[in-house]
């Protein structure tokens, strides 16, 4: 909203009140609490020490790894700072956070700015995405993979 002050022929931009920026804010806040609770959860109580969290079903059957094999562990690392373990661990959860951080840095600016955060997802990008957890899965259970072992 645009308001000209007559005495001074300035013109000055009128925005919404610092409640409504805070209103906008607060679904990314609540996302953002909700994520650092369960990190710091993940931090305080150690998946390497065994009896704390469940197994993998898929690997407690099959002995493959899904895409989330080593997540916990890889959170806990990246949690307490640890960068190489946390790519250890499970690389692609690290790609994740970082991806995360990204997204909820745009739907803030966004907010604060009045704008919807909106995310083209259409099917080349999902298709994209089950192939990378495809792949990611079949390379890390070969032999030559591994490396990407949790």
């Amino acid at each position: 909203m645009r308001r000209v002050n007559a005495e001074t022929q300035r013109v000055t931009r009128t925005g919404p009140g610092a409640g409504a920026v805070v209103r906008r804010l607060g679904a990314p806040g609540g996302v953002l609490a909700a994520v650092v609770g369960a990190f710091a959860y993940v931090a305080a109580v150690d998946p390497n020490e065994p009896g704390h969290y469940p197994v993998c079903p898929l690997l407690r059957v099959t002995g493959l790894y899904c895409p989330g094999c080593g997540g916990l562990r890889s959170a806990h690392a990246f949690a307490h700072g640890d960068l190489a373990t946390a790519l250890t661990d499970n690389a692609l959860a690290v790609g994740g956070y970082l991806l995360f951080a990204v997204l909820w840095a745009v739907w803030v600016i966004r907010a604060v700015r009045g704008r919807p955060l909106r995310l083209d997802l259409g099917p080349v990008r999902l298709w994209s995405a089950g192939a990378l957890l495809l792949v990611f899965t079949v390379v890390r259970n070969l032999p030559s993979g591994g490396w990407l072992h949790p």
